[in-house]
This record gives structure tokens, sequence and C-alpha cells, in this order.
């Protein structure tokens, strides 16, 4: 298990409204922060510099240390979450779908309502909840920077890795600049349809 893999299945329990994209930024996060837990990266300032190979049997932190970049200078945090994060909500899904970790749940009553996902019950599921309950501290910040449970400290209390900090506050911003990004589209395309309109 990963803290990815926790982290998606987190938000698919909760129910709580997570924009893929946001999600998918939050998921490379958390996968650069296990690969710095299994000592396959570093930090160095806001760089990531390759070490050995991941010692976790898991195919997508396999994928993640596959894609680093191994020569100087080494990729910015932020460059790797948005090249790494690119429908890695998706990918996740795809792949408990296809584990039957994931069933599809319809809406309401009626069979034709719109389908969702739910996490199975699974050890997996059993473990994510656990450290979600458990408060750990590097599952509830990333948690917390794509909204799910705002009532808990959004200080990254508990982090005593100034790696996992650096990396965490990285996925802050890259889902900050996103939002940006998305208020302004909105913001033209109301102006765009008021031009159409005319006076």
């Amino acid at each position: 298990m990963t803290t990815a893999k926790d982290l998606f299945i987190i938000a698919m329990d909760l129910k709580h409204s997570v924009g893929q994209g946001d999600l998918s930024l939050a998921l490379a996060g958390a996968e650069l922060i296990d690969l710095v837990g299994a000592e396959a990266v570093a930090v160095d300032g806001d760089r990531i510099v390759p070490g050995g190979p991941p010692t976790l049997d898991d195919r997508f932190m396999d994928e993640a240390a596959a894609a680093l970049t191994r020569q100087a200078p080494y990729e910015r945090i932020e460059d790797w979450l948005w090249r790494r994060g690119r429908d890695l909500s998706a990918a996740y899904q795809a792949a408990l779908e296809e584990n039957g970790e994931l069933k599809p749940q319809r809406s309401g009553r009626l069979s034709f309502g719109s389908e969702r996902v739910e996490p199975v019950d699974t050890p997996a599921r059993r473990r994510a909840t656990d450290r979600w309950k458990e408060k750990e501290p590097v599952l509830t910040a990333l948690a917390s920077v794509v909204g799910i449970d705002d009532e808990r400290s959004d200080e990254e209390a508990g982090l005593d890795d100034e790696a996992v900090t650096t990396v965490v506050a990285a996925v802050r911003d890259a889902v900050m600049e996103l939002e940006a990004v998305r208020q302004r589209r909105t913001i033209e395309n109301a102006a765009f349809a008021n031009l159409w309109r005319g006076p």
C-alpha cells in the first residue's frame, strides 16, 4: 500500500467532491513522498534527485521511479507534479476497478441513475481508513490540500521531515495555480458569452 492509493481510497470513501486535476496533483505528490521514504529520491531545494530503485512492490511507484529525470539539473518538484499528475486520478481509478477494489454504485433507487464508484471492503480500504482515523500527518496534509475534511488543521502539523513538508507545499501551490486557471477560464468564457449577447 502507498500513500497515493490510501489518498485515492479516502477521496472515494468520503464521497467528497474533489476535482480530478486537484486529486491527480496530490497523488503525484503522495508518490513522491513515498519515493522519498523509500530513499529512491532526495529533495534538494526544489529539485528531485534520484537515488536507488524503490523498495515498494507497487506498479505506480515503479512507474513513478522510471519517470524520474536522472540527469542534472534535476527536475523541479512543481514540474514533476504537473507531468506525473496528468490523468493520474483516472489511472488509479482504472487500476482499482480492474483489481476489484472499486465497484460501481448507482445513486437513487432507479437503475438508470448516474454511476459512481465506491471502495470495496478490502484490507487496503481498512488500512487507508485506519490511517485517516489516526490522522496520519502526511495523508491528512495531502487530503487537506484538495479540500477533504477542511476542519482539520491546515498547518503542516506533525510533518517532521523537511522534504515531505516541501513536497506538500509544492502540491498546495500547484492546486492553487490550477484553481486560478479555472477561475480565469470561467471569467474569459463569461466575457466571451457577453460579447456575443451584445449590449
